[in-house]
């Protein structure tokens, strides 16, 4: 496994890529979001997750995320020191698949990065199209559909979609959910984020009050779609 590591602080990164090499990851470190950009730009298909600080001398994680997001579906985890909610929920939107504050423990990280990989092992594995009438959800091209037309969602949107999606008829809890989604318990989820998400997912997806509920909320036990 190759893992992209962008970090400019240099005693950071040193340690990082010990503790990744010792793990039997091929790491590629960079300290600038240019020299980063370069990197991928000759050999993203090469690389399977990228690890990308968010305050970076020339530019930002934020920026290299959207440049990985443009042309496939990398994983991507956030190493910041920033921990607002406002940062968390921009880091998710923009389609990161974990987001690590600083200090962190090295032990947590290579976790996170196991847990992100195996996520990305098992969707690879799902169905090509999940059909939810009116709903179609087209896993090759991580797409969501309405009656033949796209419904723009975010990546974290579309995570929690499938996940109710592959597991039709059943009833999620809020906390299988939290686990399904980031595998690890991170500090910034609760239950706030997840209601903010499925109530973005009925809006955009539930415009007929005339017509059952997509995501159907169970009284308290939590959340499922179809019968």
């Amino acid at each position: 496994m190759k893992i992209l590591l962008v970090e400019d602080d240099r005693t950071i990164a040193v340690g990082l890529e010990y503790s990744l090499n010792q793990d039997n990851y091929e790491t590629i470190v960079c300290h600038t979001a240019e020299t980063a950009k370069q990197t991928m730009q000759d050999g993203l298909d090469q690389i399977d997750l990228c690890i990308f600080d968010l305050s970076l001398p020339d530019g930002s994680g934020y920026e290299l995320c959207e440049f990985v997001k443009q042309r496939c579906d990398k994983p991507v985890i956030f190493l910041t020191a920033l921990d607002d909610e406002v940062n968390v929920v921009m880091g998710l939107d923009m389609g990161a698949d974990d987001y690590i504050t600083k200090p962190f423990r090295v032990r947590e990280l290579l976790s996170r990065i196991k847990s992100v990989l195996r996520r990305y092992n098992k969707h690879a594995q799902t169905r090509p199209v999940i059909d939810i009438n009116p709903i179609s959800i087209n896993t090759s091209e991580g797409k969501v559909y309405k009656s033949g037309e796209e419904v723009l969602v975010t990546a974290l949107e579309y995570r929690l979609l499938l996940i109710l999606a592959n597991h039709a008829g059943q009833v999620l809890t809020r906390s299988q959910l939290l686990e399904r989604i980031w595998d690890v318990a991170g500090d910034f989820v609760n239950d706030n984020t997840l209601t903010v998400y499925i109530k973005r997912l009925r809006e955009k997806l539930e415009d007929d009050p005339q017509k059952p509920e997509l995501i159907k909320t169970v009284r308290g036990l939590g959340y499922k779609v179809g019968d």
